[in-house]
């Protein structure tokens, strides 16, 4: 039996999982209590071992869809959600993350206020070792090229719960990549830029947690990771020649600084013997220099043409 019309789920939540059951459960919640009711929350278990699906199925809420099985990583298995969403609109949620409680509705709004609009990118709040950050973005449409560039100088913040896509739209870029295991939220954007514009949010409407066992919380294997990315878009060290060895000499500085000598050198050791990177000592030191002044050029026209971020 089809449902009615005015009961069909609008939007699409896609949450990928593995042995997060206490997590994914709070993530759960904070869905199903959100201040508007139509959606389907589809949740991708990749192949956990610590009683998720059990945990899951105690939960009776026909907007919940359990899929379980091996996906080979987490971005096959939010390609999976995509595939089986039924909604025009989707969404992300990580295990670890939670909406706050009016995030689809604002999202929806956002949506139906502008027909042409193909990506949403929201602001955040950011909890880490008891640090609280917020992420917060200008509220302004990025045409493409200005979208690239963001994206490139990492001038905006971006997470994976922070994404709202048409499913046509993210179907016709391939979807995530499941080649990459860190950075594939920018990944995916910089697929998008080539095609779309995003619209930046400044609602904050949903909170990032920085879990132990979070790839992208780690500090080594950053540099392995920024080399995939050049490796999957080489035009960006074409286009923006700096870029690339500023956010590598970047991460050696900090490690420096921080007396973390060990994972300076392995930095730059990776960075020497990656064909994608390959910088030497003086060219890290010239791209740090001519990358942090394009950076911060870049963020002053964006201050100058949407104003300055909220605090």
């Amino acid at each position: 039996m089809s449902r009615k019309a005015d009961t069909a789920p609008l939007i699409t939540i896609i949450t990928p999982t593995h042995n997060r059951r206490d997590k994914v459960l709070r993530a759960v919640e904070s869905v199903l209590s959100q201040s508007v009711s139509r959606f389907e929350h589809i949740v991708v278990d990749d192949g956990s071992t610590d009683g998720t699906e059990a945990a899951l199925a105690r939960i009776s809420d026909p907007r919940l869809i359990y899929v379980g099985a091996k996906w080979r990583g987490a971005n096959a298995a939010r390609n999976a959600g995509i595939e089986r969403a039924q909604t025009p609109i989707v969404t992300f949620l990580d295990s670890d993350d939670v909406y706050l409680p009016n995030r689809i509705e604002r999202t929806l709004a956002r949506f139906d206020q502008n027909p042409a609009l193909e990506v949403l990118i929201s602001s955040f709040v950011s909890l880490k070792g008891g640090r609280v950050s917020n992420c917060i973005n200008h509220d302004a449409f990025l045409p493409p090229k200005m979208l690239e560039r963001a994206l490139v100088a990492q001038t905006i913040f971006i997470a994976g719960s922070a994404i709202t896509a048409r499913r046509d739209a993210l179907l016709a870029i391939g979807g995530y990549d499941s080649d990459v295991t860190r950075m594939q939220d920018r990944e995916l954007l910089l697929r998008f830029a080539r095609r779309h514009g995003a619209h930046l949010s400044d609602d904050v409407d949903w909170t990032k947690y920085n879990s132990e066992n979070s790839i992208s919380g780690r500090r080594d294997g950053y540099v392995e990771a920024y080399a995939n990315l050049m490796c999957k878009h080489p035009h960006i060290a074409r286009a923006y020649p700096d870029i690339p060895p500023y956010m590598i000499a970047r991460q050696i500085i900090a490690d420096i600084i921080k007396g973390r000598l060990p994972q300076a050198f392995s930095g730059y050791m990776a960075n020497r013997s990656s064909k994608d990177l390959g910088y030497s000592l003086p060219e890290l030191l010239h791209g740090y220099v001519c990358g942090r002044r394009w950076r911060r050029n870049l963020s002053e026209e964006l201050r100058a043409r949407f104003g300055a971020r909220p605090a």
